[in-house]
Parts: structure tokens; C-alpha cells; sequence
């Protein structure tokens, strides 16, 4: 290979790295590479492909040098359908509102519950731990799916930032623990299974849920829709509550 060929090898790789569409397209392969891994693996919860994706991305980004706000110039086509994606989530809701068959009462104590349970022991642990009140704030809505936990840090003057950091892991996390959790406390029925992830690990636990059975994803998506529309509401009160 000429140092005329090299030279211009090199200076496509600098254009190319410094270019928000590339930032997408590590996005995109990312994703792609977490989900073949995924599928592989016979869906295993502990390869989520979600965590995986980030890893990639974040070990890419680093290793070429990136800086963030030029991947995110990219990445902000992504960011984009949030918006649409959280409007979206009123069509679970609908279809699965026709599922309910009498299960009202128990799944609305459900939610209610878990949302709480949820905000009590996260926020607890972290003040007991000594965190500050930007990282407690924070974790008011880590257990809503990230578009409605952002818009709900703004309204209660938090970091959106950092609550999507958590909204993230707990999806995360909630994803991989779920199934064994289910499996110790001996929750068979489908139903019951789905609406416990989607209260808890909402968005990617619904992914995961719809990976294992449909009426759990269908379940899932009810319980996460049901659980933004009432945080959105809630969780601004409950934090001004205790934050006067």
C-alpha cells in the first residue's frame, strides 16, 4: 500500500469519527450486535442486549476518541422518538385495558404499590448511604420508562441526566433479576409476571417480557403505561411532600 493510499485512509477514518452519523450507525451496529448475542444465547436475561449496547458504545466512543456532544449529534435522531415512543404507550394501555377480565382491583393495588415500594426504598437507601439531594431527587422515578422519568426530573427541578442514568439501570437490571426473582417467589400465571416487570423495570423489562410470552409483554406494557401516567402525576407531589 503507497503513503498516498495510507494518507488517504487516514483522513476518511478522521472524517468518519468526527461525524454524527457515524455516532448513529455505532448506535445502530451496537444495538444489533447486543440483540444477536442476545438471540444466541437463547434469550438468557443475563444478556441483555441493552447492556450490551451500551458497553459497546461506550468502549467505541472512548477508543476512537469521541467526544459526547458529537456523538450525540448523532444519536439525537434516536433521541428524537422518545417522544413519539412515550405517546405511543397509550396504545398497551388501550388494548390492554380490554384484558383486565376482573383483575382491576388487584393490578391497580399492584402498581400503586410498586410504585411506592419503588420511590420509599431507593430514595431511603441512597439518604441512609449519604447521598446528596441531586442523586436522591434523582431516583424518584428510576422505576418509570426514561422519556416520562426526564420529563418528570425537569418538573421537580432534578437532573434528567442522572435520572435516566438510573431509569436505564434499573430497566437493566430489572430485566436480568426479574425471571429469577418470579421464579423464587413461585409467580407462574403469565399475567402476574408481566405486570410485576412492567412496574419495575419498565420499557426494557416489557422487551424482555414480550421475548418470553405474549401475555406477559402485554401485561408488561399495560403496567408500564398505567405506571408513567400515574407517576407523571404522583411522583411531583410525593417529592414536594418531603422536599418542602
Amino acid at each position: 500500500m503507497s503513503m498516498s493510499e495510507k494518507h488517504s485512509i487516514v483522513e476518511i477514518w478522521v472524517y468518519l469519527s468526527g461525524s454524527p452519523l457515524f455516532a448513529l450507525f455505532i448506535t445502530l451496529a451496537a444495538y444489533q450486535i447486543g440483540l444477536t448475542i442476545y438471540k444466541h444465547s437463547k434469550q438468557n436475561p443475563l444478556a441483555n442486549p441493552v447492556a450490551i449496547a451500551i458497553l459497546i458504545v461506550a468502549s467505541t466512543i472512548q477508543l476512537i476518541d469521541m467526544p459526547y456532544s458529537t456523538y450525540f449529534e448523532g444519536a439525537q435522531f434516536i433521541h428524537f422518538l422518545l417522544g413519539s415512543a412515550t405517546v405511543s404507550l397509550a396504545i398497551p394501555i388501550y388494548r390492554g385495558l380490554n384484558s383486565l377480565k376482573g383483575r382491576s382491583i388487584p393490578l391497580l393495588a399492584a402498581l400503586c404499590t410498586g410504585g411506592l415500594v419503588s420511590i420509599i426504598s431507593a430514595v431511603g437507601i441512597a439518604t441512609l448511604l449519604g447521598a446528596d439531594s441531586n442523586i436522591t431527587g434523582a431516583m424518584y422515578p428510576k422505576s418509570v420508562t426514561a422519556p416520562i422519568a426526564m420529563g418528570i426530573a425537569e418538573r421537580i427541578n432534578v437532573s434528567p441526566t442522572l435520572t435516566a442514568i438510573f431509569a436505564v439501570s434499573t430497566g437493566i437490571l430489572g430485566a436480568i433479576l426479574a425471571p429469577f426473582v418470579l421464579n423464587a417467589l413461585g409467580m407462574k400465571a403469565w399475567w402476574q409476571r408481566g405486570f410485576a416487570i412492567g412496574i419495575g423495570a419498565h420499557g426494557i423489562g416489557t422487551s424482555r417480557a414480550f421475548s418470553i410470552h405474549p401475555e406477559a409483554g402485554t401485561y408488561a406494557s399495560l403496567a408500564m403505561g398505567m405506571n408513567g401516567v400515574i407517576s407523571a402525576i404522583a411522583i411531583p407531589i410525593i417529592y414536594h411532600l418531603f422536599n418542602k
